[in-house]
């Protein structure tokens, strides 16, 4: 962690995240943000819908950001960085440029943004890039004099990232019944993209099968799987999956799914398994859904033991961490020479993305990037 708390030339930082439905009558605007311009009949995002409807329309993610947001200033203040923090959603209030337009009144010029995602992909990075220079673009249009706005590198290999996962695996293993606990199996899983977007995940010359997503994401697996072997002396077997598939049948998303991983294991006579949701920053409708209701209903069916382990969410060390990857992008702009906190062989990722980097099937403009023309 750095020692010089100097945040300049940054003087605000933007959390930025997907946004959530906060009660029933939220839910369908909420997915038309979501899938505006395919098309979708509003009858069709209703059925969608029954995930939230389920849960009373709400979404955790709104509150989970309350609690990151304190925890970042908790720790900011407790460490003496002076730097006001901002939230702003893609989807939902606060929305992102009604949380800019405010930026701007209060008198920031150089905004850094810490998104909730964590690696590299279209719907990870670009997509909020391209979210970013939408709302640059209409304070441009509104005549507001625009910030200047950089967004941290991804954070999957940071320790203050790691560590509280590495701690939720161990705490669920030692959860199972201990004639299965050494036998359990890890599944590690994750958002599951298109086959085509995760081979072109990261910079261009990266592209290639599974792209810079598969890869950072086996790179954290493995990283925990070791960790958990040195400290409890068990070498787990484990493997990467994919949950929360929405595509269409006939377009290749990434597998195994998570159901289906499940029954597999089952199958090949393993005697309990911890999920690992290591692409999620927090508890949202996926995690709760999606592992906490379908592969939780599937492994009760299966009669297999299983334990989910716990997101990163507000953790003091994710928030320590956020604060080291503050000043480590400030010295990088005051010209310091700075050396990056990364665990694993594939080091700190790029600052600033570079042309060609997770692309879009339709391109559209990108800020804080290479080719931003938001300069």
């Amino acid at each position: 962690m750095r020692d010089a708390l100097d945040a300049t030339p940054y003087d605000a930082l933007l959390l930025l995240s997907f946004g959530g439905p906060e009660g029933p009558d939220d839910v369908v605007p909420f997915l038309e943000n979501v899938t505006r311009g395919r098309g979708i009949p509003k009858e069709r995002l209703k059925e969608v819908g029954q995930h939230y409807f389920r849960f009373g329309g709400v979404s955790p993610i709104n509150d989970q950001n309350r609690a990151l947001l304190d925890a970042l200033r908790k720790d900011f203040a407790d460490h003496g960085l002076d730097l006001p923090i901002h939230w702003g959603n893609r989807n939902w209030a606060p929305y992102l440029t009604d949380t800019l337009r405010e930026m701007v009144a209060d008198g920031h010029r150089r905004v850094l943004v810490l998104a909730t995602s964590a690696y590299a992909s279209y719907s990870g990075c670009r997509q909020y890039r391209e979210n970013l220079a939408e709302s640059l673009a209409a304070l441009e249009s509104e005549g507001l004099e625009l910030p200047k706005i950089d967004k941290l590198r991804h954070y999957f290999n940071h320790p203050g990232f790691l560590e509280p996962m590495i701690d939720g695996v161990i705490e669920s293993l030692a959860e199972l019944p201990e004639d299965v606990r050494d036998g359990a199996h890890i599944a590690f899983s994750t958002h599951s993209i298109p086959t085509a977007s995760a081979d072109t995940s990261g910079p261009v010359e990266g592209h290639g099968e599974g792209g810079a997503y598969v890869a950072q994401h086996l790179e954290v697996a493995r990283l925990i799987a070791d960790a958990v072997r040195e400290r409890t002396g068990v070498d787990h077997p484990w493997q990467l999956v994919y949950q929360s598939r929405s595509g269409a049948p006939h377009i290749p998303w990434l597998e195994p799914d998570i159901c289906d991983h499940l029954e597999e294991r089952h199958e090949s006579g393993v005697p309990a398994v911890v999920i690992a949701p290591i692409g999620f920053v927090s508890d949202h409708m996926e995690v709760l859904y999606d592992l906490d209701t379908e592969a939780k209903a599937k492994a009760e069916e299966l009669g297999l033991p299983m334990r989910r382990s716990a997101t990163v969410g507000d953790d003091p060390r994710f928030a320590a961490a956020i604060r080291d990857l503050v000043l480590e992008r400030a010295a990088v702009e005051r010209g310091q020479e700075v050396t990056p906190c990364a665990l694993g062989a594939l080091g700190a990722d790029h600052n600033v993305c570079p042309v060609g980097c997770c692309p879009a099937r339709a391109a559209k403009p990108a800020a804080a990037g290479v080719d931003s023309p938001y300069a």
